[in-house]
């Protein structure tokens, strides 16, 4: 096998794939920038700028409502009249494999852009996976027909890698993920991984560029003015432990009460998508006339709210925190099971803030606590540990190597124990709303028959050749 991948990099077949991977990196890298900048301006559009152009002084405390109720009806309606379902199923998991048809990613693009916009709680990795491998896949089947479906499956994956290049911070950390979701390993990791690495760094590229031409910045995700961590102590591991096992109970209960939701609201899509909304809305006003914070702490992903939830830690009473956690938790839940986004920067929000929330316990530490938290509640809903402690620690900066032992305990503590309890009892029916393991095939968001590319054409792993075949016939 190892001969085999050898001899495959030393292919004209495969020096065209690279090449490939330059051609697309560039434009889908763009597209991807210009998705992020989209919805980072409607934000406070329809949140500040929208209410006040209605003669309001200010956001009135009950705008949420009517904002996710009309987000609710833009996503059912692309959900279920467009092709491609509106991209992938949240409660199905993190997913990698299989790519959506050109056809599917005006359903993906526009279902992304209503939940993003108008504030349920999920993240915009999943459909920037979908649109950037659905536009290289896509784009390589229009210019190129008749090649193996492994090669439209590594194309694909490599307008993935561009798309999502900078969004975690570095793009050897989204790199890592897809290599971990989509389960690559073997002699042939190297091969099926290097077209999409070098569209990772041609997209980071062309993220930074912009953001300076812009000046917009480049929509990564960054933790500003870090405290200082100190060196582990014997009583920052049994906290470790603890928040390990405490991320495991919480993300039982999330996914639990997503799934129960999915039985119904499948069969009543419209009405009960706005009303799940309407219960994101509510419980977001909730605590902000609990707390005197934001509604936007509840809303919205919280990619750009972890920031100043460490900054700003010792404004956040424990009854905010407490109450803050529950409420992300609830949003969050409803938001999986009716919209349309990724899972990881609300599983990641949530750790923080329930890190923050247990540093005020003797002997543990904000930063301790905070990259714990990151990590547990990560692999707890992604169930990919080594992408959870890396996500974890890089974030935090130069002392992530501080405290990475502590991530490391507090992950694999969450990830045995999110398995025993993701365990059917014995005879019991599989649940068809179970979240996937790495490398499943896609679920219903990423079924055929929504615009995807067939199973034989998902990302290939485990020592399997990506029989490229560019640039032949």
């Amino acid at each position: 096998m190892a001969a085999e991948a050898d001899a495959l990099l030393r292919s004209r077949a495969y020096l065209a794939l690279l090449g490939f991977a330059v051609l697309l990196g560039v434009p889908i890298s763009a597209a991807a920038f210009g998705f992020l900048a989209l919805t980072a301006k409607l934000e406070p559009l329809i949140y500040h700028d929208l209410p006040r152009s209605l003669g309001f002084d200010g956001t009135p405390p009950w705008w949420p409502v009517p904002m996710l109720a009309v987000g609710g009806v833009l996503t059912a309606l692309c959900v279920r009249f467009l092709p491609g379902a509106g991209g992938h199923e949240p409660t199905d998991g993190f997913s990698a494999t299989g790519t959506f048809g050109l056809s599917a990613l005006p359903g993906v693009f526009l279902a992304a852009l209503a939940t993003l916009s108008f504030g349920a709680v999920l993240g915009p990795e999943a459909p920037l996976l979908a649109l950037g491998g659905g536009l290289a896949a896509g784009s390589i089947r229009l210019l190129r027909p008749g090649l193996p479906e492994r090669t439209y499956a590594v194309v694909g994956a490599t307008g993935s890698f561009a798309a999502v290049s900078s969004l975690l911070g570095s793009p050897l950390l989204g790199a890592f993920l897809l290599m971990e979701a989509a389960g690559l390993g073997g002699p042939m990791l190297g091969p099926v991984l290097v077209p999409g690495l070098l569209a990772s760094g041609i997209g980071a590229l062309i993220f930074v560029g912009m953001g300076s031409w812009t000046g917009l910045g480049t929509y990564s995700l960054k933790l500003p003015h870090v405290p200082k961590a100190a060196d582990p102590t014997a009583a920052e591991f049994g906290w470790a432990l603890l928040i390990g096992l405490a991320a495991a109970l919480i993300a039982a209960g999330l996914r639990w009460l997503a799934r129960r939701l999915r039985r119904h609201v499948e069969g009543h899509r419209l009405p009960l998508t706005v009303l799940l909304g309407l219960v994101v809305a509510g419980l977001a006003i909730a605590y902000a006339e609990g707390s005197g914070k934001p509604a936007t702490d509840v809303l919205y992903s919280g990619q750009t709210a972890m920031g100043p939830l460490l900054s700003d830690a010792a404004t956040f009473s424990i009854g905010t925190l407490a109450l803050l956690v529950v409420c992300k938790v609830l949003a969050y839940s409803a938001s999986l099971r009716a919209f349309r986004g990724g899972p990881i920067f609300p599983a990641l929000f949530v750790g923080a803030a329930g890190g923050v929330l247990m540093s005020h316990l003797p002997g543990l530490p904000l930063v301790a606590a905070f990259a714990t938290g990151m990590g547990a509640m990560s692999v707890a809903m992604l169930r990919l540990p080594l992408t959870s402690v890396l996500l974890a620690t890089l974030l935090i900066g130069k002392d992530g190597l501080t405290v990475m032992p502590l991530v490391i305990v507090a992950v694999v503590v969450s990830y045995v124990a999110t398995a025993v309890l993701s365990r059917p009892p014995a005879g019991a029916e599989p649940d068809p709303g179970a979240a996937p393991g790495p490398g499943a095939a896609p679920g219903p968001g990423g079924a055929p028959g929504h615009g995807t590319a067939p199973a034989s054409g998902s990302v290939p792993g485990h020592g399997t050749a990506p029989d490229t075949g560019a640039g032949s016939g």
